[in-house]
């Protein structure tokens, strides 16, 4: 099947009154800007680049649990799968760096919230923006068929804006574009117009090698190749079971997603600027997060916090689980009293890494609060986490 779309030769351009317009692709881009896009650029409705990598990467387990990565692969390889008539397709980013503020009364037990899912779920912030977006372009040309995409639906996202010149992979496997680093969301629109399309941009990843370094789970195996059943994202977002306990430790105070590697990045070191957008500034209580009031969260108080989050992608059960995860990480005595009360949660994924978290701490408290639970605990595998997490806090008391 032949899915070339020819580049245009010349300009479009729309006459007005005392002159021209510029062309219908720097109008669009204009458009989106205005928007609050940035960066912003075109590339050819084609099938992507990187078809036999992906394919190679799925085929080595890396995508983990993720099935719907091996689903609607036609799709995903081929654009006009999406929109028959698909000629174009416009990327766009936008920056959710969050501003930094000064926090009053940090929580003793905290824990960490990647940045992008401390304000406002993004899938309905630029999907709103992208169709209100769409709506100008048919202004401007009335036929126009498009079709919107923010992370909903079986599209290589970084294959199309990387191609379009929004950036290049790094070796994180994160998009960063050399004025803005790499703290900005994507998102697309399909179009069956023919634009004036832009460059991909070259690799300026260089010698550097610190997010491969900084990677406590060490989940870039190598540069440009992350396995994603080792990485901290994955483990406290995708993850719906329990944590293999060898990440557990490396997992730290992370509790729904993880930033080291961009942190260390030295293009958003450099180049990067908070987010001037309300929707993506921290929300109270997700920049820190108090471990002790989240792990105490029933169903109604996990919905009603999180409402509108990207958080509530993990489900309760899950971010408990990281948040147990976290406070064993930490390691207080303090901590004993929240933890034991969670071996009676409804929820045996919050149970069992609550064990081991008493288990990390040890001490005669946590051999108590855990050999309690072991009497009328039900669950085989909840079983198993407390039997370890005896052996190791029984091993830790006898060494005091």
């Amino acid at each position: 099947m032949d899915v070339s779309c020819p580049v245009l030769d010349t300009l479009r351009v729309i006459p007005c009154r005392g002159g021209t317009l510029p062309s219908l692709t720097e109008h669009i881009k204009a458009s989106a800007r205005d928007l609050g896009f940035a960066p912003v650029g075109v590339t050819p409705a084609e099938p992507p680049e990187h078809r036999s990598f992906y394919l190679d990467w799925l085929g080595l387990g890396y995508g983990g649990e993720m099935g719907y990565l091996e689903r609607n692969l036609d799709r995903r390889f081929d654009p006009r799968c999406v929109l028959p008539n698909a000629r174009s397709v416009l990327c766009v980013g936008m920056n959710y760096e969050p501003k930094t503020r000064e926090v009053e009364d940090v929580p003793a037990s905290s824990g960490k919230i990647s940045r992008y899912a401390r304000g406002d779920d993004y899938h309905h912030v630029i999907g709103k923006r992208l169709h209100a977006l769409l709506e100008e372009i048919r202004k401007l040309e009335p036929d126009t068929e498009g079709k919107v995409y923010v992370d909903t639906g079986p599209v290589l996202e970084r294959d199309l804006a990387a191609r379009a010149g929004l950036g290049w992979f790094g070796k994180n496997t994160n998009l960063i574009n050399k004025e803005r680093g790499s703290w900005f969301f994507l998102g697309e629109i399909f179009l069956s117009l023919e634009l004036d399309y832009d460059r991909p941009e070259t690799d300026h990843c260089g010698t550097c090698n610190l997010c491969i370094e900084a990677c406590p789970t060490e989940a870039i195996r190598e540069p440009y190749l992350l396995d994603s059943r080792q990485c901290i994202s994955y483990l406290t977002i995708e993850l719906k079971g329990s944590i293999p306990e060898h990440l557990r430790a490396g997992m730290g105070d992370w509790i729904y997603g993880c930033d080291i590697c961009q942190e260390v990045c030295p293009w958003n070191e450099k180049h990067a600027e908070p987010t001037d957008e309300f929707a993506y500034q921290p929300r109270e209580g997700r920049s820190p997060a108090d471990l002790h009031e989240l792990l105490q969260l029933d169903q109604a108080g996990f919905s009603g916090r999180f409402n509108g989050s990207p958080i509530k992608r993990a489900k309760r059960r899950g971010l408990l689980r990281n948040v147990a995860v976290a406070i064993g990480n930490q390691g207080r005595t303090e901590d004993i009293g929240v933890l034991g009360a969670a071996l009676s949660d409804p929820e045996p994924l919050v149970r069992g890494h609550s064990a081991w978290a008493l288990g990390q701490i040890g001490g005669e408290a946590a051999v108590r609060a855990l050999g309690s639970a072991m009497e009328s605990e039900p669950d085989s595998e909840v079983i198993k986490e407390i039997r370890s997490a005896l052996r190791e806090a029984e091993g830790e008391t006898r060494e005091e």
